[in-house]
C-alpha cells in the first residue's frame, strides 16, 4: 500500500458529548505516512454530540432519528467509501477502545496482508467484566451456527478493513447484530481477516453505555431470524 493512502475511522455516536473529544483527539493524524480521517455518525443525538465532533476536527454526518448502531456504522462505511478510503477503522466513540491501538490494528491489516483484522478483547480479556466476557462466548457460539464462522470476540466493534472488503460486504443489519453480520460477510466473501488482542478500557460510563442484557437478547432473536429464513 502507497505511503500516501487514506485512512478512515468510523465511529458511530449517540449521546457521546462527554467523551467524543478526547476520543478523537488521541486519534492519531497518520500513520506510516497515511493520513488518518475520523468520521463521526451522530446516531440522532440529543445532546451537542455533532458540534463538539465537528470541534475536533471529524467529519460528521447526522440521522435525523436514533436508527441504531448498524444503522450508523454502514452510514460510515458508505462515507468511507464516498472519501476513497484505502483503509476503514470502526471503533466505539464511548472510550471503550483506545485510539492508539488504532496503528497496531492498521499495521497488522497491511503487513499480513489481510482484508480484515478484528480487535479481540477475548484474547486481552484483563479487567473485563466476567458477565462480558460469558456474554461474547455466547454471541460467539450463536454467530457460528448462523455464519458457520467462529472468531474470537464476534462482536467487537474495533475493526479494519481494506478497500477491498469493504467494497465486497453487503450489510444491512440497523443494530448490534452488525457485529455479527460483517463476520458472515468475510465468510460468504472468502475474505482473509486475522484477530489482535485489543484492551478495552472499562470506566462507569463505557460499562454503562455498552451492550446491555435487553440487546443481548436482541442480538440473539435477530440472528436466529437470519438462520431460519435461510433455513
Amino acid at each position: 500500500m502507497a505511503a500516501t493512502g487514506k485512512i478512515v475511522v468510523v465511529l458511530p455516536a449517540y449521546n457521546e458529548a462527554s467523551v467524543i473529544g478526547d476520543v478523537l483527539c488521541r486519534i492519531p493524524p497518520r500513520i506510516d505516512g497515511m493520513s488518518v480521517t475520523a468520521v463521526v455518525i451522530d446516531d440522532g443525538s440529543s445532546d451537542n454530540t455533532a458540534e463538539i465532533a465537528r470541534q475536533n476536527g471529524a467529519v460528521v454526518f447526522r440521522h435525523l432519528t436514533n436508527l441504531g448502531v448498524g444503522a450508523a456504522t454502514i452510514t460510515g462505511l458508505r462515507a468511507a467509501q464516498d472519501l476513497n478510503a484505502d483503509v476503514v477503522v470502526t471503533m466505539d466513540s464511548d472510550g471503550q477502545h483506545d485510539p492508539e491501538e488504532i496503528q497496531d490494528l492498521v499495521r497488522c491489516l497491511v503487513n499480513g496482508p489481510f482484508d480484515a483484522v478484528i480487535g479481540s478483547r477475548l484474547l486481552s480479556p484483563q479487567g473485563m467484566p466476567a458477565t462480558r466476557f460469558m456474554a461474547n462466548l455466547l454471541l460467539n457460539a450463536v454467530t457460528f451456527a448462523v455464519y458457520g464462522k467462529i472468531v474470537s470476540d464476534s462482536q467487537s466493534g474495533f475493526k479494519v478493513f481494506s478497500r477491498t472488503a469493504l467494497n465486497r460486504m453487503k450489510l444491512n443489519a440497523s443494530g448490534y447484530e452488525i457485529c455479527s453480520e460483517i463476520i458472515g460477510e468475510l465468510y460468504r466473501n472468502n475474505l482473509r481477516y486475522k484477530s489482535l488482542p485489543v484492551r478495552a478500557v472499562y470506566t462507569t460510563y463505557s460499562h454503562a453505555k455498552g451492550q446491555h442484557f435487553l440487546n443481548g437478547v436482541n442480538i440473539i432473536l435477530g440472528l436466529l431470524m437470519r438462520l431460519m429464513r435461510r433455513v
